[in-house]
C-alpha cells in the first residue's frame, strides 16, 4: 500500500497542481485535499506514528522530508536520537493529496517532575507537573490504555489492540519495543525487580499475565477470563490480577510466574488497589443497575491473610464504578464513576462514604494517587482532559482539568530522586 520515494510523490504533487490550475477542455476527476492525522503538539524522539489519511482512500504513495523514515507498513519512525526540528509527511494518489508538518521536540527533562497520560488516540502525552503544559507526545504506534513509571526512569505502555510493549528510558533517553505482549490492558512495574507486568485480555482463547524482565525476556501465565486490573505487592513478590469476566482474582509469584491461588472476588471485578501492608485488596465491581448486567456496582475490601481470602467490607451500591486509588495518608479509597462523572470518597476501613462525591469531567477512568504531591489525578476519557484534586482538602488544583490527548485512560507521575 505504501511506497517510499520523494520523486514519485513530488511528481504526484506537481500533477495535482497542474490539474487544479489548468482549464481542461473535458471534465477531469477532482483532486481531493486530504488530511494526515497528527497532533499539533511536538512528537518526542522514538515516536512511531501510523500514517492515517482522511479525505481519500488507499492505495497511495508516501514520503518524508526530514529526519526518520517510513516503513513499508506506512509507519513514520522518528529515531530516538533526533534533535528538535520538524518533518514533512506527504501522501497522494490520482484521487488526492495530503501533507502534514510535524514538530519534533526534545525528550523530557529527568530532573523535573512530569506527568505521563496514556491517550488511546495519540499515545503517551507528557505534561509539566506544575503548569500541566504539554511537553511532547510519544506516539507508541498503537493504542495504550495504561502506563507506569518506575524509580529507574523507565516508562512502560502496552498496546490494547496489538502485541508490542513500548519502553522508554529517561537518562539517557531511548525508546524500545518488546514483541509478544498481546492485547495489553493494565501495566505495572514491580518496584523490587523492575519487571513490567501487563494483563492480556485474550491470548489463545484465555486471559493471561505477561512479564517483561529488566533484561527484556518475556514470559506469560494464564490467569482467567479477560484480565483487566493489576496490583503488585513488591515486598511479598506477588501480583494480583482481576479476571473481569469470571469475577475472580489470581495471585501470581512475580519471580517464578507460577499461579499461587485464585479466589472469588466480585462480579465484573475490574480494578484493584492494595493496602500498604499487603493485607487488604480493594476490588471494584464494574456493574450498574442500568447496564446490561442489571446489577449494582460496588467497592469491596478483601482480607488476604486468610487461607481463602474473603470480603470484609463492602460499599453501598455505586452507580457505575470503574477505577480505584488508595490514599493511605488520609485512609481514603477514591472510586471513579463512569456514568455520573464523579469520584466517590470512601472510608478505607468501612467503605462507607466519608465525604460527598467529587464532581469531575466526563467518563472518569483509572485514577492515580500521587503520594509525593498529595494529589489525585483523574483522566476523563469523554472530555480529553485530566482532573486534579488535593487529597487533603478535596479541592480542585489550579489549572485543572487540563486538556490532553484523545481519550485519556491513565496517568503516571515521575518525580526525580531526592
Amino acid at each position: 500500500m505504501y511506497r517510499r520515494g520523494l520523486r514519485r510523490t513530488a511528481a504526484l504533487l506537481v500533477a495535482g497542481i497542474a490539474l487544479a490550475g489548468s482549464v481542461p477542455r473535458t471534465p477531469c476527476p477532482r483532486i481531493a485535499s486530504g488530511k494526515i492525522a497528527a497532533t499539533a503538539w511536538p512528537y518526542l524522539p522514538g515516536s512511531s506514528i501510523p500514517l492515517r489519511i482522511d479525505g481519500f482512500g488507499a492505495p497511495y504513495h508516501a514520503a518524508v522530508l526530514g529526519p526518520g523514515s517510513l516503513s513499508p507498513a506506512g509507519v513514520y519512525e522518528i529515531p530516538s536520537r533526533t534533535s528538535p526540528g520538524s518533518a514533512l509527511l506527504v501522501a497522494g494518489n490520482v484521487n488526492g493529496l495530503a501533507a502534514a508538518n510535524l514538530r519534533i521536540g526534545a525528550p523530557p527533562n529527568a530532573a523535573r517532575s512530569f506527568l505521563v497520560v496514556a491517550s488511546y488516540d495519540d499515545g503517551l502525552v507528557f505534561h509539566d507537573a506544575g503548569s500541566f503544559s504539554v511537553l511532547g507526545v510519544l506516539a507508541t504506534g498503537g493504542t495504550p490504555t495504561d502506563t507506569d513509571v518506575d524509580a529507574l526512569g523507565r516508562i512502560a505502555a502496552a498496546d490494547t489492540q496489538g502485541s508490542r510493549l513500548t519502553l522508554a528510558t529517561l537518562s539517557p533517553w531511548g525508546v524500545a519495543r518488546v514483541d509478544g505482549v498481546w492485547l495489553g490492558d493494565e501495566v505495572a512495574i514491580d518496584a523490587a525487580t523492575h519487571a513490567v507486568f501487563v494483563t492480556d485480555r485474550d491470548v489463545d482463547g484465555t486471559g493471561a499475565l505477561t512479564r517483561v524482565t529488566l533484561d527484556g525476556s518475556v514470559s506469560r501465565v494464564a490467569t482467567g477470563a479477560t484480565p483487566e486490573g493489576l496490583a503488585v505487592d513488591a515486598a511479598r513478590h506477588v501480583v494480583y490480577v482481576a479476571n473481569t469476566n469470571e469475577g475472580t482474582v489470581t495471585a501470581v509469584d512475580t519471580r517464578t510466574m507460577r499461579v499461587l491461588r485464585r479466589f472469588a472476588a466480585v462480579p465484573r471485578v475490574f480494578s484493584l488497589a492494595l493496602s500498604p501492608g499487603g493485607t487488604l485488596l480493594y476490588a471494584i465491581s464494574n456493574q450498574s443497575e442500568g447496564s446490561p448486567f442489571a446489577a449494582p456496582g460496588a467497592a469491596v475490601a478483601i482480607d488476604l491473610r486468610a487461607a481463602t481470602p474473603r470480603v470484609v467490607a463492602r460499599s453501598p451500591h455505586l452507580a457505575f464504578p470503574l477505577g480505584a486509588a488508595l490514599d493511605p495518608a488520609t485512609h481514603t479509597l477514591f472510586v471513579t464513576d463512569e456514568q455520573l462523572g464523579k469520584v466517590d470518597v470512601l472510608d478505607a476501613s468501612t467503605l462507607h462514604p466519608k465525604h460527598a462525591p467529587i464532581a469531575t469531567c466526563n467518563i472518569p477512568w483509572k485514577p492515580l494517587y500521587d503520594e509525593a504531591a498529595a494529589r489525585l489525578y483523574v483522566p476523563c476519557a469523554g472530555a480529553d482532559a485530566v482532573d486534579v484534586f488535593d487529597t487533603r482538602s478535596l479541592r480542585r488544583a489550579p489549572h485543572a482539568p487540563f486538556p490532553t490527548g484523545g481519550y485519556p485512560l491513565a496517568v503516571a507521575v515521575w518525580h526525580p530522586p531526592a
